[in-house]
């Protein structure tokens, strides 16, 4: 196959894909960009209907705002505390102690971290933020959505490489960086689409690979630990013992607690009435970007032995993907507030493409 015959099969490959899949990737794209700054408008939200939490000096342990709620609840034995989120201390924002309520919805109660004050509660917690979660990762549609959503993702990464291929400043660097804007409507619009595209071209490759890493997650793992020659680490799992119940959480956060010491407790997943579940801590250092860090810790919840411990510190490779790094390249959070503005233009990049492809497409189909 000679390069022109070759171009031209890239060429039609690009424009069906840009067609098929357009608005569903303008879509993930829209919520994608509301998403960068989803913590900072549900503190907004919290301090709308809470008010503005004090800063002091210290603050509680999340082990005791854990027993804090549970004894607020004591007399409503069928609530079970589900997850525990503790981030962004530069907000001031509260404790998250979430429970599973009889009927599998959640309920989030919101603990002040200098007090341990119970501040008040949410059904559902952040409902604007979880249906922008839902329709980016998943279209609304449940586990089929979320498999649709990681092929989907597949295709965007043929879809950009196939457009960065056709981009005209390979042969001309300046050109293809120029747009005329005083030209011809069909040519101003084609001269945004191939600037637009090249501008954030290797970003949209690598949110849609990090993308994939989150609905594709065994496919994308089994691959990274391939290409970097390393095997995936061995499941771990609580050890059922005879007539013996689980830690308390109270408990089983304390044990957490001792494990990397230096490291702030940002999420906590409590085990989900499964014999074998684990205790999972994710942890941050200081000096770890991103909102949640990249440390874990996986703890046996009958006895508090601890079965697995990631340093955020020391992790590299396949290790530092799996553990946390692919969601920090993902959210655009390894630079702070300039990366997230970044990331955020990016997220409106397929909107324009669309636009203009859709335009370019239609100048051809004229006779």
């Amino acid at each position: 196959m000679n390069l022109k015959k070759l171009r031209k099969l890239i060429f039609s490959l690009h424009r069906y894909l840009g067609l098929a899949l357009g608005l569903i990737i303008v879509v993930i794209g829209l919520t994608g960009s509301l998403l960068i700054f989803k913590q900072t408008s549900n503190q907004f939200q919290v301090e709308q209907q809470f008010g503005k939490i004090t800063p002091q000096e210290q603050t509680i342990s999340l082990a005791t705002a854990v027993e804090t709620v549970q004894a607020a609840y004591a007399e409503q034995s069928a609530f079970k505390i589900s997850d525990v989120e503790s981030t962004l201390p530069e907000l001031y924002p509260p404790y998250y102690v979430r429970l599973e309520k009889p009927d599998h919805k959640m309920l989030e109660v919101l603990v002040n971290p200098y007090t341990g004050a119970i501040i008040g509660t949410r059904e559902n917690g952040d409902k604007i933020g979880q249906f922008v979660v839902d329709l980016h990762s998943r279209l609304l549609a449940g586990k089929f959505g979320y498999a649709l959503v990681g092929i989907i993702a597949c295709l965007m990464v043929i879809l950009s490489i196939t457009g960065v291929l056709l981009w005209p400043g390979w042969r001309n660097l300046l050109a293809g960086f120029k747009i005329k804007w005083n030209a011809h409507p069909k040519r101003l619009n084609f001269d945004i689409h191939k600037v637009a595209g090249i501008v954030t071209g290797l970003f949209l490759i690598l949110l849609a690979i990090t993308g994939i890493n989150w609905n594709l997650s065994d496919f994308s793992n089994a691959i990274v630990y391939s290409l970097t020659f390393t095997s995936q680490p061995p499941t771990v799992a609580s050890i059922l013992l005879p007539d013996k119940q689980p830690l308390s959480p109270g408990d089983l956060l304390r044990k957490a607690e001792a494990v990397l010491p230096d490291a702030q407790i940002t999420y906590v997943i409590f085990p989900h009435n499964i014999p074998q579940d684990t205790l999972n801590v994710r942890k941050k250092y200081p000096q770890e970007p991103g909102q949640y860090g990249s440390s874990w810790i996986e703890l046996d919840q009958y006895t508090g032995k601890v079965l697995r411990v990631i340093d955020g510190r020391q992790s590299a490779g396949a290790t530092w993907w799996a553990y946390g790094g692919a969601e920090i390249l993902h959210y655009g959070t390894f630079w702070g507030l300039p990366t997230r503005i970044l990331y955020f233009f990016v997220g409106l990049a397929p909107l324009t493409l669309f636009i203009t492809g859709f335009v370019m497409w239609q100048h051809r189909r004229k006779p």
